[in-house]
């Protein structure tokens, strides 16, 4: 991949827009188009769309629609890429810094270069020397394995998109054994990759009229499992909170602040100046704390009670 420094408007070229690359990466949200659409309408598109040399939108699908929906200018910078699937690549690693992908996405994104894989695998092969296996197989050796296998082909599509080949192998059983029920949970993150492929093993050697109903209440039990385990990690945390706050309160009630007591400290920690001149501007950010809790307990002090 290079940038050729080519640059057009869009007065001067119209990009073409091609499915498999406009449809590589999750859609945005509703929320995050709004959000994009604002800041063009409010700033213009003021990064240039990527397209190839083709004139083929690689990178800026959303701001290229939003621009030609109302009309503004955009500008196209013109990258030069060895085939699609670089451009794929490229478009995938430039968002995945912009996007937070999870895993199930990042794997659904890798199925859909499998493809373009394989033919550059078989390309490479072919480019290598042809028939390796009868050659192999003239040497009187075990014949070769086949060099798109899908070991092989799983550990690429791993690398390309940052996982690792064992959630990818995942991955790619999910698509193609598991029940719709567990596919729908994974695109709606209530399960995990690991769940969502245990579920699938778990039924996969039901009759298949019972396969999609039994992988539903697997689902929905995961789900409750789930549940439970975000309260209690919520008990957690908020037990961890009041903690601190008693503990905070315990050790203040002890302080007596005379301005004997005060010497006291100051002398027996042998406190210079400037230690002394930073004990006051903490005492007095401490102080603001404890005001602060002071106003927010009123506001929660409750009819009669416990809250």
């Amino acid at each position: 991949m290079r940038n050729t420094g080519i640059e057009y408007t869009s007065a001067e070229r119209t990009p073409t827009i091609l499915p498999e690359l406009a449809e590589l990466l999750p859609p945005l949200s509703g929320e995050q188009l709004a959000a994009l659409e604002k800041d063009i309408l409010q700033n213009g598109c003021y990064a240039p769309i990527i397209v190839n040399e083709d004139l083929v939108v690689v990178d800026g699908h959303n701001r290229q629609q939003i621009c030609t929906r109302h009309d503004l200018p955009y500008k196209m910078a013109v990258f030069a890429f060895d085939d699609l699937l670089e451009a794929k690549q490229w478009a995938l690693d430039t968002q995945k810094g912009r996007r937070n992908l999870d895993k199930w996405e990042l794997g659904k994104i890798a199925l859909k270069l499998k493809p373009d894989i394989e033919a550059r695998a078989k390309a490479n092969m072919s480019a290598g020397g042809g028939d390796q296996k009868s050659e192999h197989a003239r040497s009187g050796s075990a014949t070769l394995p086949n060099p798109i296998s899908t070991v092989d082909t799983r550990k690429e599509l791993a690398d390309t998109v940052g996982l690792g080949e064992r959630t990818m192998g995942k991955v790619m059983q999910i698509d193609e054994h598991a029940p719709a029920a567990v596919k729908e949970a994974l695109d709606k993150k209530e399960l995990s990759i690991h769940q969502g492929y245990q579920i699938t093993k778990q039924v996969e050697n039901l009759p298949e009229e019972q396969r999609e109903q039994a992988a539903l209440e697997a689902v929905e039990l995961a789900k409750a499992k789930k549940e439970i385990q975000e309260k209690d990690a919520e008990i957690d945390r908020e037990g961890k909170i009041a903690g601190v706050f008693c503990k905070a309160y315990e050790k203040a009630v002890l302080l007596d602040p005379t301005e004997e007591n005060v010497r006291i400290w100051a002398k027996c920690t042998r406190m210079t100046r400037d230690e002394m001149e930073d004990t006051v501007k903490e005492s007095r950010e401490l102080a603001e704390v404890f005001r602060t809790i002071a106003d927010l307990m009123e506001r929660l002090l409750p009819e009669r009670g416990t809250l």
